[in-house]
């Protein structure tokens, strides 16, 4: 399903990556949230690929799309 995303138990404790490197699709996100360009990423990280980072910024809308979220009051 994912070409670039993998997980390994004995990199980063097995959260999502882009493979054949040690960064995580969070760490992808956050840069994002950060305010970085898909082009300070590439620049900056030259092991990344357009279409890596593009699969990582898929599968956190996956994983999102899938996060159910609770809430709950309690009574004082």
């Amino acid at each position: 399903m994912f070409r670039y995303i993998t997980f390994d138990p004995n990199i980063l404790g097995g959260k999502p990556c882009i493979r054949n490197t040690r960064l995580s699709v969070e760490f992808i996100v956050e840069l994002f949230a950060s305010g970085a360009t898909r082009a300070e990423m590439l620049w900056t990280y030259p092991q990344l690929t357009n279409e890596a980072v593009e699969e990582a910024l898929q599968y956190a809308a996956r994983a999102i799309k899938n996060e159910i979220l609770a809430t709950a009051e309690i009574p004082a």
